[in-house]
């Protein structure tokens, strides 16, 4: 499946590594008997979302146990990506994938998992007043084939003309995903219609993998699914995890601010990692649905909040809305922490979010 967030892998995993040098240099405390800092031990994945995912146990679980939950979330990631992938399909399993080819036919009866995900995807675009929109796969696919053009051929890169994209655009209403609960059937009504969850997809099922490890009774544990972090509970010294937010200008290495966090998911979007360059102006994948071209209001959105699917889904909404109907969505939800950066550097963040800003010279 295609990425549709920025690759944060590298950068928040170096930040999450350093992050056992500073065990127990969180907030001082009286009690005595605050645990000790465990190193913390870590398995990486490559195979799902087009990505790199970690799991990463701060508890001190037994290798075994470790062993055990750790191939449990890879086998939650594994099932989700097949269920959402939109270029492949596999043996015995109807996915998304299906589904588009299907477009105009039958209704099909897919897995119970791929259908709650759907009904989601639909609560999703009404809460946020249709910016994330998973039947948005028509445009979509026009920005995605001049992307891989590009990369093919830079010399004659080129984006989507406008009368394609408008013509696209008349067949991504959320109406034409049709979906029934009671038999497990989803049928998307137009034959030049399809699905795509980028903007969502991996935010689940980072999800269902947490609820997994907490139904299990893990804490201390960290996933980095892409980028997108999701910590289950607290390190067992209380002093939460230190994360980077990089700065979108991508000539250097600095970082916009580091942050603390625990028991949370943290997403960013930006506009630095995925793009293609036509006649010397840089085009970004997330694309606006008022203009259908790439969103302009921000350079990079980063938000938190305890659940990853919400944070997937906000992080793209968001970057599509002006800074004030972004700052009202959020306050309206309630429980989400949003940073805002503009194009020439300018930040701003809700309340919330500015409180978990760490000195730069915080270990």
């Amino acid at each position: 499946m295609r990425q549709s967030k920025r690759s944060w892998a590298c950068v928040l995993l170096l930040a999450l590594l350093l992050l056992s040098a500073c065990a127990g240099q969180g907030e001082s405390k009286e009690e005595t008997s605050v645990p000790q800092a465990v190193e913390p031990v870590g398995k990486v994945y490559y195979a799902y979302f087009d990505t790199v995912s970690y799991v990463y146990d701060y508890a001190g679980d037994s290798a075994e146990r470790f062993d055990d939950r750790s191939a449990e979330v890879s086998h939650i990631l594994e099932e989700y990506h097949q269920l959402f992938d939109i270029y492949h399909e596999y043996s015995g399993v109807v996915n998304l994938c299906t589904l588009n080819k299907n477009a105009g036919g039958e209704a099909l009866e897919v897995d119970p998992r791929l259908v709650e995900f759907l009904v989601y995807a639909k609560d999703m675009y009404t809460l946020t007043d249709g910016e994330m929109n998973v039947m948005l796969g028509a445009v979509l696919r026009l920005w995605h084939d001049c992307r891989e053009n590009a990369a093919e051929d830079p010399a004659n890169a080129a984006i989507p003309g406008e009368e394609a994209l408008r013509e696209a655009y008349t067949h991504t209403g959320i109406e034409l995903l049709e979906i029934d609960t009671e038999r497990n059937t989803v049928r998307i009504a137009d034959p030049e219609a399809s699905i795509d969850v980028g903007a969502l997809g991996k935010g689940y099922a980072t999800e269902r993998a947490a609820e997994y490890l907490e139904q299990d009774g893990a804490a201390g544990y960290v996933l980095n699914i892409g980028g997108n972090i999701r910590c289950i509970g607290d390190r067992p010294d209380g002093s939460g995890w230190v994360t980077a937010i990089q700065d979108p200008d991508n000539s250097s290495d600095s970082f916009a601010c580091r942050i603390r966090i625990r028991d949370t998911a943290c997403v960013t979007s930006g506009v630095y990692e995925r793009y293609f360059t036509v006649n010397g102006q840089r085009y970004h994948h997330i694309i606006d649905r008022d203009t259908l071209l790439p969103a302009a209001y921000f350079a990079s959105l980063t938000v938190i909040t305890r659940d990853s699917a919400l944070a997937d889904a906000l992080s793209t909404a968001l970057f599509c809305m002006p800074l004030e109907e972004g700052m009202q969505l959020a306050e309206t939800i309630g429980g989400v922490e949003v940073l805002w950066i503009f194009p020439d550097g300018e930040q701003y963040s809700t309340p919330g979010f500015a409180a978990l800003i760490q000195e730069q010279d915080t270990n």
